[in-house]
């Protein structure tokens, strides 16, 4: 898993100084935990992140994105409520869902959004 800055943002999402329209910059869906260090159900969804992170590996990209330190991505993408996780599938348009959900939600989000069977 690992925590995305602006920069590296632009380079491995979405390089939103360049593009208008939304073009994902990944070869593999991904999923983009905003979060903070000070918010308690962030805290939770961390190891359940982890351990996608390492079931799903080679087949989608897990990264975090600290809320106070990216405040520019954040307002980017209209986070008023942390965690919140963004689904961004190859192709077509990112999905958002807000709240720490369990492991068996993000799962099924990630085989109906971003297409992926773990088998």
């Amino acid at each position: 898993m690992e925590n995305l800055t602006k920069e590296v943002f632009k380079e491995k999402v979405f390089d939103f100084e360049n593009n208008k329209e939304w073009k994902f910059a990944g070869d593999k869906p991904c999923i983009i935990d905003f979060y903070a260090d000070w918010c308690a159900p962030c805290r939770t969804l961390t190891p359940i992140m982890e351990e996608l992170s390492e079931e799903y590996k080679g087949k989608v990209d897990i990264y975090k994105i600290d809320t106070e330190k990216e405040q520019e991505l954040a307002a980017m993408f209209g986070i008023r409520s942390i965690p919140s996780i963004l689904f961004v599938p190859l192709g077509g348009q990112p999905q958002m869902a807000t709240g720490a959900l369990p492991k068996d939600a993000l799962q099924k989000a990630i085989e109906d959004v971003l297409g992926v069977k773990l088998n």
